[in-house]
């Protein structure tokens, strides 16, 4: 009997897809890489890591140095520091808007602060210090609204504190002035808190409480002062405050050149010039920072040094005499009641063999007012009509022209006629001198023969009472001749600000040469020109025809640990721009002419005030007509060196829209006498022996 087997029912298949076991097998294993990673770093590398995290930073901070002094020629501060006590704040880094808020409440308390500046922003700004007052206002603000960022929410905020906020008392208006300086300093930056008038009772209060004021100290601050007067501060020039800091409009520069935004900076003229050298380094410290935003440690590492030194070729002694001499007969020309539509007076005195500016003064006056205010740099920046004082540059011109020489030199000297022109002569009457040379042209002062030396050099073409005629370049003859000289070009003295004068049209409306205006160009009565190029071109006559470059600063110096004045790291060398083209005979020639116009013994010589000047000078004045205020008025001016032989000093001077009357009370003369005078008593220059007054020969 066969036996039949049961067939065994087939397994059934696994309803697990293989790419979903491969999936939980690929999970698998990274979770047992990241198991072995977490041991890696814990077990392994855990102790390594924790003193990671736990380092320091390190930075460095920087601090402030004292300026550079400024000295005069001989040794005297001109310009000094004035040390001032001083509370100072140092923003550490993890230092809250709510301590700052208690600090700045703690030390009102203490000192007062001058809050007359404060604004609304900047009360809101100190209430929203308090984090219940923060708290507060936050409450009134939407879901939406808090979503928002950095000064997005913070506008929001503002504008609810001014609804919520009460009146500040007098007491947190000091505070909230004490807490804007402390919101406006960066991250381990030092603002002063209070930096004038500290009392010697808030330096002891404060000082008694530093431990409960986090980043309050005691420290000092320094502003610029003059110990021998202010008759050059506007040449020196000012520097920026602590609060003005950096000036907007180079912001971007001075902060390039690691400036800090609230760094004292000079602002003008002598402190800007020279502001790379007055600056000094900065003090350097560096400071660890641990991973809670904690200065752990402080190392300095550089103590700063002071700013380098200016030493100035003026003598503020002379400068100072200079600068009164100036005062005393402008106010004598104010009291005449000549002078109520004058703007000023100026005078400036060279080294004509170096170009080093002995003293400058200036005095500007407002018309209208009346008021007075010191102005030296008017001597580069203010431009006038300078009338007869441009002659002896005209006779070199045209002696180096050749439409003259020092053998043949007379001319006519009747007055030019015109047509339909007023005459054009000299103020002496018509005929009084039939015939005239250069040298006499000089001393009397003769405008008639300045313009028949530039009709000569145009080749005009002249008939009294009818058209003349010249050639086209007669402007760019003469104005090159002046040019030569330094009369219409910048002078290059090292101070900023320089301008040039203003140069009248060669045409005038009707599309025709100006004839009638190149006469009035050869006498001076048409171009102006600053002091500053009068002084370099009477300077290039007295030296035999070099024009040196004004100049200032002579020299700058180190400052020692001790606060004295150290080595010298660099002197101005005197430098010639050019040299005429005038021979030294011809020099020689007007240098005799302007001689003569002092010591002439003709009734018409112009300057025989300053005869009386033992060793005697030469000098050229000058009367230009002008107008001001609608009136009829004259500049008066006068160039000039002494001693006439050998000249250690150039003089130019100006007064500007003075009465016509002024003109015969020799303000110019009574300015320049008393400044050569000065000069030679300090400079202890002495006595020709045998001098007369009217020694018409030049010695």
């Amino acid at each position: 009997m066969k036996y039949i087997r049961t067939p065994r029912p087939k397994r059934q298949k696994s309803s697990i897809p293989f790419r979903l076991n491969f999936l939980f097998f690929v999970a698998f294993f990274l979770f047992a890489m990241l198991i072995g990673q977490l041991a890696y770093l814990q077990i392994t590398n855990g102790a390594r890591f924790a003193t990671e995290v736990n380092r320091t930073g390190t930075t460095v901070v920087t601090g402030n140095v004292p300026r550079g002094l400024v000295y005069d020629s001989k040794g005297r501060i001109m310009v000094n520091n004035k040390a001032n006590a001083a509370i100072t704040y140092t923003k550490n880094i993890a230092t809250s808007t709510d301590q700052m808020y208690k600090t700045a409440n703690r030390l009102q308390r203490y000192i007062t602060v001058d809050a007359s500046n404060l604004q609304p922003r900047d009360e809101r700004d100190y209430f929203l210090g308090d984090k219940n007052n923060l708290k507060k206002v936050n409450a009134q603000l939407s879901k939406a609204q808090l979503k928002k960022k950095g000064n997005a929410l913070y506008q929001l905020e503002l504008k609810v504190a001014a609804r919520l906020m009460p009146s500040l008392t007098a007491r947190q208006k000091q505070a909230a002035a004490i807490y804007k300086v402390m919101n406006g300093a960066t991250q381990l930056s030092t603002v002063y808190i209070k930096n004038n008038n500290v009392t010697s009772k808030e330096v002891a209060v404060v000082g008694e409480h530093l431990t409960s004021l986090p980043g309050v100290n005691l420290g000092t601050d320094w502003d610029r002062s003059y110990p021998n007067g202010k008759s050059i501060t506007s040449v020196i020039g000012t520097v920026s405050s602590e609060k003005s800091g950096l000036p907007r409009e180079e912001l971007d520069s001075y902060l390039a050149n690691g400036y800090a935004r609230n760094d004292r900076v000079g602002t003008s003229y002598l402190e800007k010039q020279y502001e790379d050298a007055l600056r000094g380094s900065k003090s350097q410290t560096t400071v660890e920072i641990n991973d809670q935003d904690q200065i752990v440690s402080q190392v300095q590492k550089f103590a700063g040094q002071q700013g380098q030194n200016l030493n100035l070729t003026i003598d503020s002694s002379f400068q100072n005499q200079v600068q009164q001499i100036v005062k005393k007969y402008y106010s004598q020309t104010l009291a005449t009641g000549d002078a109520s539509l004058s703007d000023g007076a100026y005078a400036v005195v060279l080294n004509p063999n170096t170009g080093a500016v002995l003293a400058m003064s200036g005095i500007s006056r407002n018309p209208d007012t009346g008021k007075q205010t010191d102005d030296a740099l008017g001597v580069i920046n203010r431009a006038f009509v300078m009338g007869s004082a441009v002659k002896p540059a005209m006779v070199l011109g045209a002696l180096q022209q050749g439409v003259i020489s020092r053998s043949n030199n007379t001319q006519s000297d009747e007055p030019i006629y015109l047509k339909g022109a007023p005459v054009k002569k000299s103020i002496y009457p018509a005929g009084t001198f039939g015939a005239m040379n250069a040298q006499l042209a000089l001393q009397v002062s003769s405008n008639i023969y300045m313009m028949r030396l530039a009709m000569k050099e145009a080749n005009a073409s002249y008939v009294p009472k009818s058209v003349m005629t010249m050639k086209p370049d007669i402007f760019s003859i003469l104005r090159g001749h002046f040019a030569q000289f330094g009369l219409g070009t910048k002078t290059g003295i090292d101070l900023p600000g320089e301008a040039l004068g203003v140069t009248g049209a060669d045409y005038n409306a009707g599309g025709q040469l100006a004839v009638g205006s190149a006469l009035d160009l050869s006498y001076g009565n048409y171009d102006s020109y600053p002091l500053i190029e009068m002084a370099q071109y009477v300077s290039t006559i007295a030296n035999g025809g070099y024009k040196m470059q004004p100049y200032v600063v002579q020299s700058i110096s180190q400052t020692l640990s001790d606060g004295s004045e150290g080595p010298v790291v660099s002197t101005t060398q005197p430098k010639v721009q050019s040299k005429v083209l005038s021979s030294t005979e011809d020099i020689n020639f007007v240098k005799q002419g302007m001689w003569q116009a002092v010591h002439g013994t003709n009734g018409w010589t112009t300057a025989t005030s300053l005869s009386d000047l033992n060793p005697g000078v030469a000098v050229k004045t000058g009367t230009a007509q002008t107008f001001s205020h609608g009136q009829e008025t004259i500049n008066t001016s006068l160039v000039g060196f002494a001693p006439a032989k050998n000249p250690q000093i150039a003089i130019a001077i100006v007064i500007p829209d003075i009465g016509q009357a002024a003109d015969k009370a020799f303000f110019n003369q009574k300015i320049a006498h008393d400044i050569i005078s000065a000069y030679y008593k300090s400079h202890h220059i002495a006595k020709d022996k045998g001098y007369s007054a009217h020694q018409t020969n030049m010695p």
